[in-house]
C-alpha cells in the first residue's frame, strides 16, 4: 500500500510531462486528449489548475473560443493565487476579443481594474477591445494611457482619421444627391446620382410649371422621390463600406506585422 502511493504519483506526473510536451510542439489536440487523462486519474485533483488552463489555451488556439473560456473558467474554479486569478481572467478577457463579445470583454476589464497589480494591462487589452469593435478613437485614448507615442495610439488615430463620417454623408446627399458619393470616392455613382436627380427633378418642376400637375405629382413621387432616396442611401451605405474597408487594412496589419502582444 505504501510503496502503490508513489507510483501513482509518478504516473500523474509522467502523464504531466507528457500532455505538455505534446502541448509545446503544439500538437494541441493529443495535449487536450491527454490532460483529460490526466484529469481522470487525478483523483486528488492535483492538476486540476493547470491541466484546465492548458486545455482552454489548446482551444483558443485552435479557434475553439467557446470551450477555452469553458476551462478557463474551471480553471478559476480551482485557483486561490491573486496572480493567478489575474491571468485566467485576462485570458478570457482576450478570447472574448477574438470572438467579438466586447461587452464581456470590457466587464470582466472593469472587475479586474480593481484588483489587478497591472494597470497597464487593463488599459491594453482595453484598446484591443475598442479596437476590435471598431471604435478607433476611443482605442487610442486608451493606449495613449501608456504612451503618447505607442504604436497602436498612432494606428488607431490614423485608422480614425481616415474613415469617413457616415452622418455627413448622408446630410451632403441631402443637400446635394451625389456630394455624399463624391465624399467617398464614389465618383461614377455621384455623377449618376447627380444627373438622375437633376433630370426627375427638372421634369417634375416642369410638369407642374407647364400646368401637367398630375404628371408632376406622379413622376415626382414615384422618380424622383425614389432617385432622392436612394441617393442618399448610397452616400450612407458607401461611407460604412468604406469605414469597414480601413478597418480591415488595419486589421491585416494587426494580425500579420504588428509584433506586440496580440489576443
Amino acid at each position: 500500500m505504501i510503496g502503490s502511493l508513489p507510483s501513482k504519483a509518478n504516473k500523474l506526473d509522467k502523464q504531466k510531462h507528457y500532455a505538455d510536451s505534446l502541448f509545446t510542439a503544439e500538437h494541441y489536440y493529443e495535449a487536450i486528449t491527454e490532460y483529460k487523462r490526466l484529469l481522470f486519474f487525478d483523483e486528488n485533483e492535483i492538476y486540476n489548475y493547470e491541466a484546465n488552463y492548458k486545455i482552454g489555451l489548446c482551444y483558443k488556439s485552435g479557434a475553439k473560443f467557446n470551450d477555452a473560456i469553458k476551462y478557463f473558467k474551471i480553471s478559476l474554479q480551482n485557483c486561490s493565487n491573486n496572480k493567478s486569478i489575474t491571468k485566467l481572467k485576462t485570458q478570457i478577457v482576450r478570447v472574448n476579443i477574438l470572438r467579438r463579445t466586447i461587452p464581456e470583454a470590457l466587464l470582466l476589464l472593469s472587475e479586474l481594474e480593481s484588483t489587478s497589480i497591472e494597470p497597464d494591462s487593463i488599459i491594453y487589452w482595453r484598446g484591443w477591445a475598442f479596437m476590435m469593435h471598431g471604435d478607433w478613437d476611443l482605442a487610442a485614448t486608451e493606449f495613449e494611457k501608456i504612451s503618447i507615442n505607442h504604436p497602436l495610439k498612432v494606428l488607431s488615430d490614423s485608422v480614425h482619421s481616415a474613415q469617413y463620417s457616415v452622418q455627413l454623408a448622408k446630410i451632403m446627399s441631402h443637400i446635394i444627391p451625389g456630394s455624399g458619393q463624391f465624399y467617398t470616392g464614389n465618383y461614377l455613382s455621384g455623377t449618376l446620382s447627380l444627373a438622375w436627380n437633376g433630370l426627375w427633378g427638372y421634369l417634375t418642376i416642369n410638369a407642374f410649371v407647364t400646368d401637367r400637375a398630375v404628371e408632376g405629382i406622379l413622376m415626382g413621387s414615384l422618380l424622383w422621390t425614389r432617385f432622392y432616396r436612394g441617393n442618399f442611401q448610397n452616400a450612407h451605405d458607401f461611407a460604412i463600406d468604406k469605414n469597414i474597408e480601413i478597418s480591415n487594412n488595419a486589421y491585416r496589419y494587426l494580425s500579420t506585422k504588428y509584433i506586440g502582444e496580440k489576443p
